[in-house]
């Protein structure tokens, strides 16, 4: 991509799953991306440095009211759920105005999703099926539990929970065991590993979530939208969520993520808050 190639595109950078600025998992939205390359998106992706990355199209099924791309910095992804609320967020704050009142229709390479707005302006995607629901076999687990700084019985059950990213599900005793962990990436290289542990009655939250990407650049994301929706499948399935709960995450980074999870309608919807911190235009 050359200076001449260069074109000023309408942008935000949303703060995504939190009310506090700055307080949630931060995202590019490149609002008008026609024209841009397969390989554009990627090098620009890869020069924000975010988690996500995502780009807004015309759609291309007639029951969506936009399209999505979504780009990590060295990937496309088929979903991922705070690029679907922080795109929603940034595409009605630009004025976007979807076909069905209080509902619109992402088309992303996963397929259609829908996205709900509530009186209060709250905004949650109906959790995607999960391609991937299994038992996690146990030489995997004990590469998760090495990974964890656990013994292999503390983990109270897993499941792989893949709905776009292969996450593997990990279920702990507490909320306190999921905030003590410190993370050996290289003993769970490859994998993504997401845990979550119920919190005493009376706290603020009903669970706390940590999620652990063991790829080429290992990290702890700070909220993630496309584990809290497999895992509230798994747990609310299971009986072991109420089908109504609030789970907390990144505490150990720093911030005050909040999901919100309800069942309903035949759905699990996933829901947070979102805020423009940037936006202007982006020349790309």
């Amino acid at each position: 991509m050359t200076p001449e190639t260069l074109s000023a595109r309408p942008f935000a950078q949303v703060d995504v799953f939190s009310s506090d600025p700055f307080g949630g998992n931060p995202l590019a939205v490149v609002l008008d991306s026609t024209g841009l390359s397969t390989a554009g998106m990627q090098q620009f992706a890869n020069w924000t440095n975010l988690a996500e990355t995502t780009f807004l199209l015309p759609p291309t099924d007639p029951q969506a009211d936009y399209r999505v791309r979504i780009f990590t910095p060295t990937e496309e992804l088929p979903f991922a759920g705070h690029p679907t609320l922080g795109s929603a967020h940034a595409w009605l704050e630009a004025g976007g105005k979807p076909r069905q009142e209080g509902v619109l229709v992402q088309e992303s390479a996963a397929g259609l999703v829908r996205i709900k707005v509530d009186d209060a302006g709250l905004l949650a995607f109906a959790a995607p099926a999960l391609t991937r629901f299994e038992p996690v076999a146990e030489e995997v687990l004990e590469r998760v539990a090495a990974g964890l700084g656990l013994p292999r019985r503390a983990l109270r059950d897993a499941a792989w929970l893949v709905n776009g990213p292969e996450w593997i599900g990990v279920l702990l005793d507490s909320a306190d065991q999921v905030l003590a962990i410190r993370p050996d990436y290289p003993a769970m290289a490859g994998l993504a590993v997401g845990v979550i542990g119920p919190h005493p009655a009376g706290a603020a939250t009903e669970f706390e979530v940590r999620t652990f990407i063991s790829d080429e650049l290992p990290c702890e994301d700070p909220v993630t939208g496309s584990f809290n929706a497999g895992a509230a499948q798994w747990l609310i399935g299971s009986g072991r969520a109420p089908s109504t709960y609030t789970a907390s995450q990144g505490t150990v980074l720093g911030r005050t993520g909040r999901v919100h999870v309800e069942e309903g309608g035949g759905n699990i919807w996933v829901g947070g808050e979102s805020t423009t911190l940037i936006s202007g235009t982006i020349r790309i």
